[in-house]
């Protein structure tokens, strides 16, 4: 029975080692937990393999009953960034993410492109980009994003800047004031593991009609984005917030 979970913690290794590989760093977002994961899964081989029979059905079950959960939610946020925007949507508002000095970043160009095609399918929608100026950002993420549309053949006039907000949260709350109604119909671009969470976000603020808009991600990096976003999820769930 411990044998799973040897492999799973090697595998856990394995995969930390390759996000620090592609990243050139050792502490990227997250990557942490992988090796925090493979400690605890060698720790319960252990702990398996050492204990008395009852308490390996025990935590057999209770391991079986975590993995039903996230595996649970993870089909969740699958559906999400799967469904399709309908055409001619009022508003979409662009999240953002970080800028690095005023270089826009791959999950944030990816989340850009995302929303230049929709809006050169459909020209009358408005776009809001959402995002304030943070640590190591030399404008605010809204105005790199802007620039970057209208680079690429958006008018200037379609455009609107949110440029107060930190988080997904702050985002979607600021980025109301520049719609004309909660009840419009409005996309939500950002990256397809992010989109679930917006999406219950919007609508905690009062958002009656959002659709989300799934952009893509680094595939070397999507596992490790997914779990992420399993406990982000889970932590609104119990929270409510």
């Amino acid at each position: 029975m411990h044998t799973g979970f040897i492999v799973i913690g090697i595998l856990a290794i394995v995969y930390y080692l390759f996000i620090c590989y592609y990243t050139r760093k050792w502490n990227s977002t997250f990557a942490g937990f992988w090796i925090v994961f493979a400690v605890f899964n060698f720790l319960l081989a252990a702990i398996v393999h050492f204990s008395p029979r009852w308490l390996q059905y025990i935590l057999l079950t209770l391991n079986f009953i975590a993995y039903f959960v996230f595996f649970a939610v993870q089909v969740i946020i699958c559906s999400a960034m799967l469904t399709l925007p309908p055409k001619k949507l009022d508003v979409i508002i662009v999240l953002g993410a970080q800028v690095r000095g005023k270089k826009i970043t791959n999950s944030l160009k990816r989340r850009l492109d995302r929303g230049i095609a929709y809006l050169k399918e459909n020209p009358e929608t408005r776009v809001v980009v959402s995002g304030g100026q943070g640590k190591g950002e030399d404008v605010t993420e809204a105005f790199a994003m802007a620039q970057y549309l209208v680079s690429h053949g958006i008018a200037e006039e379609q455009i609107s800047l949110e440029e107060k907000s930190r988080n997904t949260y702050e985002n979607l709350k600021y980025s109301a004031l520049l719609v004309d109604s909660m009840d419009d119909r409005i996309g939500i671009v950002s990256n397809n593991f992010h989109i679930y969470r917006s999406l219950l976000l919007g609508r905690q603020i009062g958002y009656t009609r959002l659709y989300g808009i799934a952009a893509g991600c680094n595939p070397i990096l999507f596992l490790n984005y997914m779990v992420r976003e399993f406990f982000a999820v889970m932590r609104m769930y119990l929270t409510k917030e």
